[in-house]
């Protein structure tokens, strides 16, 4: 099922798409953005320039970065990638801070656009608290609403920005190969190295690392 308008005229007025990448690796900050057009332009970017606009987790690495960059220079196009750091994570949980992510990407975007009563968000999964605007939850938004599915595409490809950066920052780790996650490599290369200051250290591996 390819992504749609229908939810963004279902809303009306000034509709701002939001969603986040991020929530289960063990370093590196949460990330989100927030994307919006007019929807007349919406309707015309479907079917050209942004055809191939998905959730981003259904498309390969060089077809997100081919779309990243076509979204960012669309001319209408407001858009704002925000995150919250792995200190702020385990100060707040994971959920509160992409919580709080969301809510930094959506005021940016909210800024850019003036304000204004007839601004609405679309926001992938489930409900937001706190968000600066009236907002409806979409689950699995990312395969139905266009502005979602652009920002699923911001907001992994700025994530993945961020632990290319990590890379370079701590060397032995893997993070541009494995990008935070689980897996065996991370795990081996964790209790090898111990954490680093970019662990998220109140997720349970990272923890049980640090303890020994």
């Amino acid at each position: 099922m390819a992504v749609t308008t229908e939810l963004e005229r279902l809303s009306g007025g000034c509709v701002i798409g939001i969603d986040e990448a991020g929530r289960g690796p063990l370093a590196g900050g949460v990330f989100a953005a927030a994307v919006s057009v007019p929807l007349p332009l919406a309707d015309t970017l479907l079917v050209g320039a942004w055809k191939g606009v998905d959730d981003s987790k259904k498309l390969s690495p060089a077809k997100r970065a081919r779309l990243a960059e076509t979204i960012k220079a669309t001319p209408g196009c407001t858009w704002a990638v925000a995150s919250a750091s792995a200190a702020e994570i385990d100060e707040l949980n994971i959920l509160r801070a992409t919580h709080l992510a969301m809510r930094r990407a959506a005021e940016k975007a909210g800024a850019a656009l003036g304000g204004g009563e007839e601004i609405s968000i679309l926001v992938d999964g489930l409900p937001v608290k706190g968000l600066p605007y009236p907002s409806r939850n979409v689950v699995k938004g990312d395969s139905k609403s266009v502005l979602i599915a652009a920002a699923s595409i911001l907001a992994k490809t700025a994530r993945d920005a961020e632990c290319e950066e990590m890379e370079k920052r701590f060397p032995g780790y893997g993070f541009a190969a494995h990008k935070g996650y689980p897996t065996k490599d991370h795990i081996a290369a964790l209790e090898r190295l111990g954490p680093c200051p970019e662990h998220r250290m109140t997720f349970g591996p990272v923890a049980k690392v640090a303890e020994k």
